[in-house]
């Protein structure tokens, strides 16, 4: 079974009992509130037979180790969380079936608040799944869970224990792997992008390492018309994941 874990704000645990409320194991709600929002959530985790048991704000962020909480913690399983083993079972179909497929690797990505955001953006997106390194990097927590609205626990994420080897295998399977570099040989959207693709993002300030880029079959950049010399990585993933939508959905 998949160790507990929390996640916290109202939006995230409302789709929570909304959408699985059968990973949830209890709710932790703050007492003595006049919000009407954390109250219809109480409401509606009573009607679903979830544990509702009261806490004080000091007890929730000890909990989740999260300041801005909303008053509510949930204790969950992470059901979507997988090993390489299982993300490679979960290529195999996926190409079995009649669509593309469509990874998002993070190299290295180690603000939890821009994992979050990726994340939300991949679920958006319909990401097969959201693959991370096991060391250097963000894991998922009640920041990410918070910030990424519920995609922490709807999109498939697969902790690996190396980026480059993982690459090596999915190529096998046919899949092109497009990385995302400022030296990029070509521009995004001079790529084409229709078919089973991983894009691959790059950790913030230093990119892609370099035994990373070197697997890629394209390496792409964003053309920059103003000042700045790049973007945010979260913005840069939405960019790209969109660009893959747009080309999908032409075809």
């Amino acid at each position: 079974m998949s160790k507990a874990k929390y996640v916290t704000g109202l939006r995230t645990v409302e789709q929570l009992i909304s959408q699985r409320p059968g990973d949830i194991l209890k709710v932790y709600a703050e007492y003595q509130t006049a919000n009407p929002r954390l109250e219809a959530l109480i409401a509606q985790a009573n009607a679903r037979g979830i544990e509702i048991q009261p806490a004080n704000r000091a007890r929730l962020h000890q909990m989740s180790g999260e300041n801005r909480h909303q008053g509510v913690v949930a204790e969950i399983r992470r059901s979507r969380t997988m090993d390489e083993a299982a993300l490679r079972t979960l290529v195999e179909k996926r190409l079995t079936e009649d669509r593309p497929l469509l990874l998002l690797i993070l190299d290295g990505i180690q603000d939890p608040h821009n994992l979050g955001a990726c994340l939300r953006t991949a679920d958006a997106a319909g990401a097969d799944a959201v693959v991370v390194p096991r060391h250097g990097a963000a894991g998922l927590g009640p920041t990410v869970s918070k910030v990424a609205a519920g995609a922490a626990e709807s999109v498939p994420f697969s902790v690996v224990s190396n980026i480059g080897k993982t690459l090596d295998w999915i190529r096998e399977y046919g899949v092109v792997v497009i990385g995302t570099s400022d030296a990029g040989d070509k521009s995004l959207y001079d790529c084409d992008l229709a078919g089973s693709v991983a894009l691959v993002m790059g950790r913030e300030h230093s990119g892609l390492k370099k035994n990373v880029a070197g697997r890629c079959d394209h390496l792409v950049s964003l053309p920059m018309q103003g000042a700045v010399s790049s973007l945010n990585v979260s913005v840069a993933t939405g960019i790209c994941l969109y660009e893959i939508v747009r080309q999908r959905g032409r075809d």
